[in-house]
């Protein structure tokens, strides 16, 4: 693995990191909440810049399934992590708090808990899609797997539970004007639940479907 390579890998796991935190408010408190948020902010920025060959080679080349998807999905991300920056700097009270009012707050309130949670849906999808390349090379029996995609799914299938039990699809419909994640318990049982309501669309993105490279 070449420097450039590692750097980017590394970035996107402190990104995850990160993701995971933010959609935990309560545990950070609005301070490191808005501090998170703008850190992240930075990090993505240079992750596209890590990343900028994927704009020169946006119209170039054959479009096979698995291209469209991938492309169509990190736009949408990209959108959706630039709008929920926009929003949570509109309504800044410690960071920068000159930047309060961008967008009236209340409309701010509203788009920031929607597309905040459509950019973890999303880059949860993208994750898995990333991933699928590397559970297709695993160097292990197809018995093995099995088993693991079997785990997958049934990890899967609890964060789905965990997702409407948390009425994630009103928030990712727009229908709740604004509210907190609200979750008890230590800080690894909140943040392992996070991750358990991102396996689906992570799962989603490995084995969902069998992208076709012709």
């Amino acid at each position: 693995m070449n420097k450039n390579t590692f750097a980017k890998r590394t970035l996107d796991i402190i990104l995850t990191i990160m993701l995971l935190f933010l959609m935990s408010y309560q545990v950070t408190g609005d301070f490191w909440h808005e501090w998170l948020g703008i850190a992240m902010t930075v990090l993505v920025i240079v992750h596209h810049i890590l990343n900028r060959h994927w704009y020169t080679a946006l119209f170039k080349g054959k479009y096979t399934a698995y291209r469209t998807v991938i492309t169509v999905v990190d736009c949408l991300l990209l959108i959706s992590f630039a709008l929920a920056a926009l929003t949570g700097i509109s309504m800044s009270a410690y960071a920068v708090p000159v930047l309060y009012g961008l967008i009236p707050v209340m409309t701010a309130m509203k788009l920031h808990l929607g597309v905040s949670w459509w950019s973890f849906v999303l880059m949860s999808f993208h994750i898995g899609l990333h991933l699928r390349s590397f559970f297709a090379g695993l160097k292990v029996s197809e018995r093995a797997k099995l088993i693991i995609k079997i785990v997958l799914i049934i990890l899967g299938a609890i964060g789905i539970v965990l997702l409407f039990l948390d009425d994630v699809p009103k928030y990712l419909t727009f229908r709740v004007h604004f509210a907190t994640h609200f979750l008890e318990g230590p800080v690894i049982v909140i943040i392992l639940k996070n991750i358990l309501m991102m396996l689906p669309w992570i799962t989603s993105g490995i084995f969902g479907y069998n992208w076709k490279e012709k």
